[in-house]
């Protein structure tokens, strides 16, 4: 379903190049309210609901569709979103097993029986919970994984019985409205999931409507937390931010096993992911080394065009993300960080993976989100006082601890505050079934496939009362 046509049209352009992909009709308010009506009589109206098998049996149709065009998807998401080939085509066959796990776990979308008869007063009956959709689910998605974000915002609500308008990054819209034209080939009944391209404005009175009943969102945490202030009573939410991913080195660590997955989640996507590697704390017997070697590794990495299969790191998702991460590079430079590799853009788009040994603690790159190719290393003599560094700031999401001793890892694990820890691997790690939030600034709710579903649903109680019980 594409977005009614308007007088306002929005460019679409390639990151890399800033050539323009596609124009697309941005939609208004009154579009709005159209999308939001058919969403809440759909819901309202229950002989409208779709039975689970039928659920079950659009989205196994959705997954043989999307297998029949891996290659297509994966060039769409890599011109719009600058991700290159190889990790794109990897995000695609990621969202097709997002769809394959949401068909599956619609079978434990269950209740419990509540037992009964443990008083005089509840003798003579029978209690148990179902669970039910929740109602409108309206989600607002990010640009650097515009299919697979797109899937675990709409699928999950899709599954749960929930009609859902999602709202893509205006940056990277087309792999949302390609999907949800292949939700509808798939037989996915007209308004259950409706595409909105539109303004701020109009984004708001979609949120903040009455009308609905589950707010996912993926995005900047002023933006979250300024809407999460505006819902209406009762609309549970899911907020998922950013974060400045820490890493704790031991002195035993493996550093083989170790530097080739911090590159990747340093690195990946540019390090537009809300979880990548950005402060590495290296024990001090072992920090210039390692950071030496990390350098050269760096080094090697190849910036360029995202179609472009030799390329390992594409373009930042727009000119002014550039202009920021080189002033704030510069920053860390200026007041006493030493640069072991990179510290240049390349060109409008695209910046030289950086690596930065012990930047100031106060300066940008050690303070805020960097979202871009730079890796900042530190060291440290008392594993407890970077801990305590890692955790100074207001943003926890996934953290790490590279160490071969179990003690020492269980104690980190333990210390760090964070969503989740590795132990062994870098903080960008996940897999679509576990569950992947953050905490404090960085979020709100839990996401993953199962968990995104279970929100989205509410219980439901049922007492019985009966002389023969």
């Amino acid at each position: 379903m594409h977005p009614i046509k308007s007088n306002t049209m929005l460019k679409v352009l390639s990151p890399f190049d800033q050539t323009l992909i596609k124009e697309i009709p941005l939609v208004g308010k009154e579009e709005v309210e159209k999308a939001l009506s058919t969403a809440y009589e759909l819901f309202q109206n229950q002989s409208n609901w779709i039975p689970a098998h039928e659920r079950i049996s659009i989205l196994e149709r959705t997954v043989e569709i999307m297998k029949t065009r891996v290659e297509e998807l994966t060039i769409t998401a890599a011109r719009e979103g600058g991700k290159p080939y190889t990790d794109s085509k990897i995000e695609v066959l990621r969202a097709i097993h997002g769809v394959k796990l949401a068909a599956e776990h619609i079978a434990h979308l269950n209740g419990e029986q509540i037992p009964m008869g443990l008083t005089k007063a509840s003798e003579n009956r029978l209690g148990f919970t179902t669970r039910e959709p929740i109602g409108v689910v309206c989600s607002i998605s990010a640009f650097n994984h515009p299919l697979n974000l797109t899937v675990h915002q709409t699928v999950t609500a899709i599954a749960t019985g929930c009609p859902v308008i999602i709202k893509p990054a205006r940056t990277t819209p087309l792999s949302c409205l390609g999907f949800v034209d292949i939700l509808h080939e798939a037989g996915l009944p007209s308004g259950w999931c409706q595409a909105i391209i539109c303004g701020t404005e109009a984004a708001e009175q979609l949120i903040i409507d009455e009308r609905v009943n589950y707010f996912s969102f993926i995005g900047s945490a002023k933006i979250g937390w300024y809407l999460r202030s505006k819902l209406s009573p009762g609309t549970r939410c899911a907020l998922e931010h950013g974060g400045a991913a820490p890493v704790i080195v031991e002195k035993d660590a493996d550093v083989d096993e170790m530097l080739p997955a911090l590159l990747k989640g340093g690195f990946y996507h540019a390090g537009q992911v809300c979880v990548s590697v950005q402060r590495v704390f290296v024990h001090e017997s072992i920090c210039d080394p390692v950071a030496k070697q990390f350098a050269e590794m760096t080094n090697k990495l190849v910036v360029g065009d995202p179609l472009d299969e030799k390329s390992d790191v594409g373009p930042l998702i727009s000119p002014i993300e550039v202009d920021r991460v080189e002033k704030w590079v510069n920053e860390a430079i200026d007041k006493g960080a030493k640069l072991l590799c990179g510290g240049k853009r390349i060109s409008d788009t695209c910046y030289e993976p950086t690596v930065l040994l012990n930047p100031p603690l106060n300066v940008c790159v050690s303070t805020q989100e960097i979202f871009g190719p730079v890796v900042c290393i530190y060291s440290y003599s008392d594993r407890d006082e970077a801990i305590i560094i890692a955790n100074s700031l207001d943003v926890h999401f996934q953290a790490s601890v590279f160490t071969k001793n179990l003690d020492i890892a269980l104690d980190t694990v333990k210390k760090l505050n964070a969503t989740a820890v590795m132990v062994n691997d870098h903080t960008a790690f996940r897999v679509d079934w576990m569950p992947f939030g953050g905490r404090d600034s960085s979020g709100i709710g839990m996401g993953g496939i199962q968990y995104s579903m279970h929100e989205m649903t509410r219980e439901k109680l049922m007492v019985i009362k009966s002389s023969v019980l």
